[in-house]
């Protein structure tokens, strides 16, 4: 199959197996996003202070609420596995398809390493003599074997995971937000002035980054115009209620500070909540380690469900022929997207080694913000190019909420690249050797095959 044919709707029925109904759907939008809720937002304390990733926070979840019921209508309309690559090469054509799809690999693949840093972190607290990258590596491991083996069985380990992450999070609140005083959140809280929300908005976004992988497992859901719907809406409301206890209930307890910082000078820690929980509890006691034990299930409830998200998004790419086709192959005993999963694995891991958690999940980011974009700018365009296109579900408040989503992620967009120059510089790189790949191989040899015979 060739890539301009891929960005028609009428494709061949894909062989991905409908397993996933709404609750499962829950299960991964929540366990996609959840880390995010344990680790990597306290990163932005120390550049925008309490106040400064506050307000960016509130920008952020407005992001999501226009962004992710504009994204439901194009799940729902064109419910493939490739989902903003699919999207925006049906909207803007193949070109802009094959830059929109790399941004959400990007962001899928860079993801998952950022989270496997902080399994490590957090189980390290239990077994010190074990390196942090022995664990992250041993976790990669383990949940590519587990997506290997079938979506259901995934799936459902994710729900159970996640279900026990939720808990745990709001156990964690229960016992903080009685310690909480006013005072721990108006310390210090606008250090940087507006300057600081520009440089918390990447770590804003950290909380919610993921969610809209639920899209990518359209091809696999049953009745996928009405359960991603109830999907992504259950999930968003889950993550934000979530969300603001965590911010409150964590800094509430002694200040940005003790959650960001072990030791007055020291590196800044991949483990907030932990750090807040120790100035009630001690970091011996029984309920410390019981909530650290449950704790980790919300890394490991992300982690698991973002390969699953990366190995769907880069399946697609395989199958369309963006990149070599058997990255686009099905097993044909477990029906899922083996070689895409090892590829992802392959390229997290030499990340993770990279050490640079804040630069990954800043990366990660910069691809998200782009699938945003991209995505918002196709659903104004496909409602004026494709009107008979089906749609089950219809954006709210049309166009009202893709402009704010569109506008939002832009000014992140240029907020993110000023600050982090270099990076963004890396991502742009990443972006224009991709295309320069579809560009002198994958289009040419499209285009070859497309061509008619000469007379």
């Amino acid at each position: 199959m060739n890539l301009q044919n891929h960005a028609a709707i009428d494709l061949p029925p894909a062989k991905l197996k409908r397993t996933l109904g709404p609750v499962m759907l829950w299960g991964l939008g929540v366990g996609y996003v959840i880390s995010g809720m344990y680790f990597g937002w306290n990163l932005g304390l120390p550049v925008g202070g309490t106040l400064g990733l506050a307000i960016a926070t509130f920008f952020i979840i407005i992001l999501y609420v226009t962004f992710t019921f504009s994204y439901a209508e194009l799940a729902c309309a064109i419910p493939r596995a490739g989902g903003v690559f699919d999207y925006a090469s049906k909207a803007l054509g193949r070109r802009i398809g094959f830059i929109a799809g790399m941004a959400q690999i990007i962001e899928f693949v860079f993801a998952p390493p950022a989270i496997a840093a902080a399994i490590g972190a957090y189980f390290h607290i239990f077994f010190p003599q074990v390196a942090v990258n022995t664990i992250a590596i041993t976790a990669y491991i383990l949940f590519t074997a587990l997506n290997i083996y079938g979506v259901k069985a995934a799936a459902i380990f994710e729900l159970v995971i996640t279900a026990f992450a939720v808990f745990e999070l709001l156990l964690f609140c229960g016992i903080t937000l009685p310690h909480f005083h006013w005072s721990n959140l108006t310390h210090n809280a606008f250090p940087f002035g507006w300057k600081g929300v520009w440089a918390a908005t990447p770590f804003a976004i950290w909380f919610f980054l993921g969610l809209e992988g639920v899209a990518n497992v359209a091809e696999e859901t049953v009745k996928p115009q009405r359960n991603i719907l109830i999907g992504f809406g259950s999930a968003l409301l889950t993550l934000i209620i979530l969300c603001a206890l965590v911010f409150v209930a964590s800094i509430g307890v002694g200040g940005w500070e003790k959650v960001v910082y072990p030791t007055p000078g020291a590196d800044a820690s991949d483990s907030p909540l932990p750090m807040a929980l120790a100035q009630i509890t001690g970091s011996a006691g029984w309920l410390y380690h019981l909530l650290i034990t449950i704790g980790l299930m919300g890394l490991v409830a992300s982690f698991h469900g973002l390969i699953l998200a990366a190995s769907r998004a880069s399946y697609e790419f395989g199958k369309a022929g963006c990149i070599p086709t058997i990255f686009g192959k099905v097993h044909p005993t477990f029906k899922t997207p083996v070689n895409a999963l090892l590829l992802n694995t392959g390229i997290g891991i030499i990340a993770l080694l990279t050490g640079k958690t804040g630069d990954i999940i800043t990366i990660a980011c910069f691809g998200a913000i782009a699938l945003y974009i991209f995505a918002m700018v196709s659903v104004l365009v496909l409602r004026k190019t494709a009107p008979e296109l089906p749609r089950p579900f219809k954006t709210p408040f049309f166009p009202f909420f893709p402009i704010i989503a569109l506008m939002i992620a832009s000014v992140s967009m240029v907020a993110m690249a000023t600050l982090n120059v270099k990076l963004f510089l890396l991502f742009l790189g990443i972006l224009v050797l991709a295309y320069i790949w579809f560009h002198f191989f994958v289009k040419q040899s499209a285009d070859a095959t497309t061509k008619p015979p000469s007379a």
